[in-house]
């Protein structure tokens, strides 16, 4: 066997390896409903959630429900990163703004941000804005603390060596301070991120006005398990592919960075 057979054939186990839990569950779940062991109403099998899938997304429900989903979903949390890294960096290299900020981000982080939702229902009312808010105000903290705690952990004497050869503050942000910090902020990103999926989710469970949840949450009340458990399975799969994506996306921006060499 050549080397280049030996490495695909690597390759092809790593991929059987790493799905192989999965399908071990999908396939005991379909035995166990066949063999009624487990009421399908409680629990339809996987061939008749498929089927119900593909039913949904040929009729163009389920696809105009996930988009609305992601849609919310990336909105809420670009805005989030644009304002978190914004503000963090202010935070690292501001000493009144870290006075500002370091207490709203000391108490909010931990709070339970979806209390807020009844207030945002009020101000922003039952349409996308309410969501996009809730989204905001959960994935910006993350953000923040990342991009505070990777500018502000710089070596000195970088900094310090930049000024001395005349670079301005504005060169050095861009040219030392993010690029340094960046690792660090995207770490924060790809914590926000699932966040924003599982928020957005939650409030269109409670908010309606379509999305997943709000598809999910009907599919319930009219007794369609196979509805409600086709749109758990599609929210498993639009996060694993943009989850894959964000990562692709970190090796790109890091490709300069020891991590993406390993």
């Amino acid at each position: 066997m050549s080397p280049t057979q030996k490495i695909r054939l690597g390759r092809w186990a790593r991929a059987f390896g790493h799905y192989a839990g999965g399908a071990a569950i999908v396939g005991l779940w379909e035995i166990s409903v066949s063999g009624g062991w487990i009421d399908p109403y409680l629990l339809p099998a996987p061939s008749a959630v498929f089927g119900r899938m593909i039913e949904q997304a040929m009729a163009g429900d389920l696809i105009r429900h996930a988009a609305l989903t992601v849609y919310r979903g990336v909105a809420g949390f670009l805005i989030a990163a644009a304002l978190g890294i914004v503000l963090g960096t202010l935070a690292a290299r501001n000493r009144f703004c870290h006075w500002f900020l370091d207490p709203l981000v000391s108490v909010g982080f931990p709070a339970p941000k979806i209390a807020l939702l009844p207030i945002f229902i009020l101000w922003f009312g039952l349409g996308d804005m309410s969501k996009l808010v809730m989204v905001v105000i959960t994935c910006i903290f993350p953000v923040i603390s990342a991009t505070y705690l990777g500018t502000s952990s710089i070596d000195r004497y970088l900094i310090w060596s930049a000024r001395n050869l005349g670079m301005s503050e504005r060169r050095l942000l861009w040219k030392i301070v993010i690029p340094a910090a960046l690792p660090q902020i995207i770490s924060g990103l790809q914590i926000a991120f699932p966040m924003a999926l599982v928020v957005t989710v939650v409030t269109e469970m409670i908010t309606s006005g379509g999305g997943l949840g709000g598809y999910m949450m009907r599919s319930a009340r009219f007794a369609l398990s196979e509805q409600v458990f086709a749109g758990i399975v599609t929210i498993g799969i639009l996060g694993y592919l943009l989850l894959k994506l964000f990562d692709r996306g970190r090796r790109y921006l890091l490709r300069w960075h020891a991590e993406s060499q390993m």
